[in-house]
């Protein structure tokens, strides 16, 4: 059996922390076996290793996690990267074309598809292998994996199965969506199950839909062809038109960190950061990532959450609400991770009358990285060294550099560095139109910017 992760999405209900760049599933706040934070997808992959899956998946993700996806788990995990966001129907079937095109998985072999950052034990994950065997042994389209309820909650999707049923499996019925703390009862006295994004399925099964729609089955020829794929839910493309669908149980420990309120109650400790919380300030949680202290006084049930994207202070049953209330506030994430480091956004001044821009960065790099050798159309920049030394790359020459140095880097200069051992800088870029996208790499590799600096030297 092969596992497809599905890695999206902006987790806005645990802003300021999460943001556009970087979702819930990599946010470090959780606690590993060796007392370090941790992030939900590392918990996760450490739980696949456990169980031997690790080598049997791959993760299905947009161009903007890439980097964090790499940083946090290493280089050797397939990601199947889609050119662009369009719901989770595209996000599999264009993980269907890799498996089938670029790897040895057979038709019928069974697939089975789950969310990156389940909250779960171990068992969880023992429990999906069971899926293969029941897709291969009940003839079902689909076969879903479903949590028993512990309570009515109106949060979750439910799976509601066919009356009468006595087998360790059920036949789905119909799904209900959502419902009323009344209706939740009457489904879980029918013994429906909570919908948890878990669900299998013979490879066939996909491959024959994108057949149907008339894209190619090559991996590389639909990512070319990515949008003609119907932007579209799984759940609508796929789910609701299957006519055999069955679901496993699982009793297990199960849990949604898609709040503040639900990912505090799993938190090893109640603050991470500068600060202090008194005594006397109950179920209280502080997460803080600037170099501020802060400090809460006689505050109970409450969680403050604070990063470069801005402060959140709320009393916990009522944190979910932060998504609408932060609703058409819009702005740039101030912090991202990168395979090299990090980068947070000091300051930013537009001037309406010139149009000109200044944007002020700290930009960490870990021993041993290098960012690649680039230039920009639109801005120059000025590197300030505060921490470390390096290796600067400009327009085909090398140099060494240390704390104190002030690199100026004019539009269109090729340069790259790399951190001989920690390298801390401030990075003031000016310009018309200061965005990420304005960048064009010619070399990722040292080794490739340090061959490129010889032959321009000869």
């Amino acid at each position: 059996m092969r596992l497809v992760l599905l890695s999206g999405g902006s987790g806005k209900r645990l802003w300021p922390l999460s943001n556009d760049a970087r979702s819930k599933q990599f946010l470090r706040v959780l606690e590993n076996d060796q007392k370090q934070l941790s992030s939900m997808v590392q918990r996760v992959f450490g739980q696949l290793r456990e169980v031997g899956l690790a080598a049997s998946t791959v993760i299905a993700t947009g161009k903007g996690q890439v980097e964090m996806l790499e940083d946090q788990l290493g280089k050797d995990v397939p990601l199947i990267v889609e050119p662009e966001r369009r719901d989770t129907f595209p996000a599999i079937a264009l993980a269907a074309s890799y498996l089938y095109s670029l790897t040895d998985v057979r038709l019928d072999d069974v697939v089975a598809v789950l969310p990156v950052d389940p909250y779960v034990d171990t068992g969880f994950f023992k429990r999906i292998q069971d899926l293969e065997k029941l897709v291969k042994e009940s003839g079902a389209d689909l076969a879903l994996m479903g949590v028993k309820p512990t309570y009515p909650s109106e949060k979750y999707g439910y799976i509601v199965p066919e009356k009468g049923e006595k087998k360790d499996y059920i036949t789905v019925d119909h799904f209900t969506e959502k419902p009323e703390e009344k209706l939740a009862r009457k489904l879980i006295g029918d013994s429906a199950l909570w919908n948890c994004g878990v669900f299998a399925f013979r490879l066939d099964y996909i491959i024959s839909r994108l057949e149907a729609l008339g894209l190619p089955l090559n991996y590389e020829e639909l990512s070319h062809q990515f949008g003609k794929l119907p932007k579209i839910s799984f759940d609508y493309a796929v789910v609701e038109k299957a006519k055999n669908i069955v679901a496993l149980p699982y009793d297990g420990f199960w849990k949604d960190l898609g709040t503040w309120n639900t990912l505090t109650e799993e938190m090893a400790t109640r603050q991470i950061g500068k600060g202090i919380i008194s005594s006397d300030s109950k179920n209280t949680h502080l997460i803080n990532e600037l170099d501020l202290p802060v400090t809460v006084l006689g505050v109970s049930n409450a969680v403050v959450a604070v990063s470069p994207d801005g402060i959140l202070v709320a009393d916990k049953e009522e944190s979910p609400r932060v998504k609408e209330v932060m609703k058409g506030f819009d702005q740039r994430p101030m912090y991202e991770e990168r395979h090299w480091g990090w980068y947070r956004v000091l300051d930013y001044t537009g001037h309406m009358e010139t149009g000109d821009e200044v944007l002020t960065k700290k930009v960490k790099i870990k021993s041993g990285e290098n960012i690649s050798y680039h230039c920009h159309s639109m801005r120059q920049e000025v590197w300030t060294i505060i921490k470390g030394h390096g290796l600067f790359a400009r327009d085909g020459a090398i140099e060494p550099i240390r704390s104190g140095d002030v690199l100026k880097i004019p539009k269109e200069t090729m340069h790259a560095i790399k951190a001989e051992d920690e390298l801390e800088l401030i990075e003031v870029q000016t310009g018309t139109q200061l965005i990420e996208e304005d960048i064009k790499r010619t070399y990722i590799k040292w080794e490739d910017i340090e061959a490129h600096c010889e032959l321009a030297k000869g």
